[in-house]
């Protein structure tokens, strides 16, 4: 539930001490006035994110000139460079943010049965941010995600650390790590997919803004064999220090009758593309996908 390894190789020990020591002496516009500088390199020279950037606005814009659609490209690479700027703020203790959550009654009322379920994130917002408010269920939380090859970023953002509230699940183990997901979840615990990368499962296509899109089923159906109810996680920013945090859509998958299972989990996944197109219309420059789901195979 990472960035892909050539997204996390982009950030290296010095570039994030540079960040640091500028949200340290300066707080975060002198941090947001260097990214600036950053975004612009990559905007400039980094043909691969722009091209897949540049996949998912012109699907958002599809009435917007090659042009425009370039400058768009600069303004949602600064987009995320502000919400990793946020995450390394937050993290070391320099920035406090304000978090409005939505919600959390819903939230209360699915860990009071006592099952565990899946927490569905996606490259939307600062996911991240909403990991940190979710240690008041006394449940661990397992995160699915690879291991992390880049040491720097690991560090600043402490992926893949091991804690008394976080868990890690590799998807490369045996079977995906299916076998320790469905173990947590009979256990109570809450297991996090990231919902817009496969990690080794088969994908459906779905209506995704306009065009059909790849989007992986597995954890779908793990909710439906486990019978566990699947929450969407999606954090946006919403000004200069707050976020919003919203828990409202519960997707609960559940065969029934001798309908094709593939079919149901397709309407599963369907509702969930659904919900990040309702996300990405209110808050475009939050999208991070950075690849391309409508390249069908």
């Amino acid at each position: 539930m990472s960035e892909t390894t050539e997204q996390t190789h982009r950030g290296n020990t010095i570039g994030f001490w540079f960040f640091k020591t500028f949200l340290r002496f300066g707080g975060l516009w002198t941090a947001y006035m260097l990214l600036s500088g950053v975004t612009l390199h990559y905007w400039l020279f980094d043909r691969k994110a722009v091209k897949s950037a540049a996949a998912y606005l012109k699907r958002r814009f599809p009435l917007n000139s090659k042009v425009l659609i370039r400058f768009k490209v600069y303004k949602l690479f600064f987009s995320q460079g502000k919400q990793l700027i946020d995450r390394i703020a937050y993290i070391s203790g320099l920035v406090e943010f304000d978090f409005d959550f939505l919600g959390q009654d819903m939230l209360d009322k699915v860990t009071a049965e006592g099952k565990g379920f899946i927490l569905l994130t996606a490259h939307a917002g600062n996911w991240q941010l909403s990991m940190t408010k979710l240690n008041r269920f006394n449940k661990k939380i397992f995160l699915v995600l690879r291991s992390e090859n880049n040491k720097a970023v690991k560090k600043a953002l402490n992926i893949n650390e091991e804690s008394k509230i976080f868990g890690i699940i590799s998807p490369e183990e045996h079977l995906g790590g299916i076998v320790p997901v469905v173990k947590e979840l009979n256990n109570g615990n809450i297991v996090s997919y990231m919902g817009d990368r496969p990690y080794g499962f088969e994908s459906v296509e779905v209506d995704f803004m306009g065009s059909k899109a790849n989007f992986p089923y597995g954890a779908f159906a793990i909710a439906a064999a486990t019978k566990v109810p699947i929450v969407t996680a999606l954090a946006s920013k919403t000004g200069f220090k707050s976020y919003k945090v919203d828990f409202t859509n519960i997707i609960k998958p559940e065969y029934k009758g001798r309908k094709n299972k593939k079919n149901q989990l397709s309407e599963w996944v369907q509702e969930y593309a659904d919900i990040l197109n309702n996300f990405f219309e209110e808050y475009p420059y939050q999208c991070f996908l950075f690849h391309d789901v409508w390249e069908i195979k």
